[in-house]
């Protein structure tokens, strides 16, 4: 019986991929044993047992790398939790014994790779953006491979043994609905244009506010578009749509807009032509499976800029545009849409770009990266 043990955590974009893998290895070892450690205050503490696997706890945090009174408070803190990792570590490995450690990125991977490469354990790694993040690129100099998402990301990992180039797992129901099945569902004529936007589960105050101004546009220049948007769960954004109605935009009544704090992605993807949203390596991914032109705006607000090293992987293939946060004006905006949504040859372009960036067989190149160092 194969035994695994998964690390990464944080945020979704490490955590999802850690269960997508061991999905993966329990389709082709079905008797596998699992164990995943992650931090217990961070989201893979709530979404590891509700998937019914075994988790165990390890205390690690990030160090700040801006300096003042706050941020020099939490570095001892995670130099605290950095000392104690060592044991718990080792703890860990001794109790669960494990075949094969995969580490999937954020913090908390770092100190159980690191201490199952030591003792002679097999281990392997997932880095999931283009641009690599710290703790990965630590750990390709001592695990067994190192599997990524996109090519891009090999130049971050010169010492590594071995680099594989998976792709990253998409959820099956990307895969499950047509265009016409899904506006159907949603009420949309089949010959419309269809544009969404998202800014992630949370939502984005840039992305809000500029599909408000979208949203104002279309209005008045009677521009014939049905639109989707998600502006997400967050407390702030709770009035969104009557903080539009409030500017004179309609909303509430207008059948072409289907605005939500919540929308099914799978759904709205497969409706659209053109997707407006942020960098997330997940999302990108979904992107190219569903095979959508997309408008990209990276948020600058995450480590060493990753989303923007995401985003032009698209751009760079023909399969969208970045526009980053510094650059953004409502004039660029809507020119940007303006120019896609009146041509809809190149929408389509760009929508069979992105699907020739996807990797098809992603659950198969994960099983083969690890199928030798799975005893």
């Amino acid at each position: 019986m194969p035994r695994v043990l998964l690390a990464g955590g944080g945020t979704a974009g490490h955590v999802n991929p850690a269960l997508a893998i061991a999905e993966i290895i329990k389709k082709n070892y079905p008797d596998t044993e699992f164990c995943f450690v992650g931090n217990p205050q961070k989201l893979e503490a709530r979404l590891v047992p509700k998937a019914g696997y075994r988790f165990e706890p390890l205390q690690i945090e990030g160090f700040q790398r801006k300096i003042n009174g706050e941020n020099i408070r939490r570095n001892f803190h995670a130099l605290g939790c950095l000392a104690k990792s060592g044991s718990r570590c080792r703890a860990i490995l001794k109790d669960f014994k494990p075949d094969l450690v995969v580490g999937t990125g954020g913090y908390v991977s770092g100190p159980i790779v690191r201490a199952a490469a030591k003792a002679g354990i097999k281990t392997a790694i997932h880095e999931q953006n283009a641009f690599a993040g710290v703790t990965n690129k630590l750990l390709s100099k001592q695990v067994d491979v190192v599997m990524m998402t996109v090519k891009e990301s090999q130049k971050y990992f010169p010492e590594a043994k071995k680099c594989v180039v998976t792709g990253l797992p998409v959820r099956g129901m990307f895969s499950k609905l047509s265009r016409e099945e899904a506006r159907e569902q949603l009420g949309i004529p089949s010959g419309a244009t269809v544009v969404l936007s998202a800014g992630g589960s949370l939502g984005s105050k840039v992305l809000n506010e500029n599909i408000a101004k979208l949203f104002k546009w279309y209005q008045t220049q009677g521009v014939d578009v049905y639109h989707i948007h998600s502006y997400g769960t967050y407390k702030d954004y709770e009035n969104y749509i009557e903080d539009c109605e409030k500017q004179g935009i309609k909303i509430k009544d207008d059948p072409k807009r289907i605005v939500s704090s919540y929308v099914n992605m799978p759904q709205a993807m497969a409706a659209c032509d053109l997707i407006i949203t942020r960098c997330g390596a997940a999302s990108l991914a979904e992107i190219e499976a569903m095979g959508r032109c997309s408008i990209l705006i990276p948020s600058p607000m995450v480590a060493e800029n990753h989303q923007y090293h995401n985003g032009m992987v698209l751009q760079n293939a023909g399969a969208g545009v970045v526009i980053e946060e510094k650059n953004l004006t409502e004039e660029l905006f809507i020119s940007t849409v303006k120019e896609f949504i009146n041509d809809p040859e190149k929408i389509k372009r760009c929508s069979q770009a992105a699907a020739d960036l996807h990797i098809k067989d992603t659950e198969q190149r994960i099983a083969d990266a690890l199928r030798p160092l799975i005893k």
